[in-house]
């Protein structure tokens, strides 16, 4: 990866966690035991999904 793409990459990075913390209960983050289960889900059900589907779209690019 050139430099410049894993300072975008780092960027959006950034700008997500961001937008999912903004997007958060605070309430419910009272100890590392629930600030973790809360990353976890907000992966599972936020980010993975889009891993996932530039993972299909690469298995399907003619070889």
């Amino acid at each position: 990866m050139t430099p410049e793409k894993q300072a975008r990459l780092e960027a959006c990075l950034k700008e997500l966690a961001t937008l999912l913390y903004e997007q958060t209960d605070k309430t419910t983050l009272t100890d590392l035991e629930s600030i973790e289960k809360t990353v976890r889900t907000q992966m599972l059900e936020r980010v993975s999904p889009e891993i996932a589907l530039f993972l299909l779209n690469r298995q399907q690019e003619p070889k």
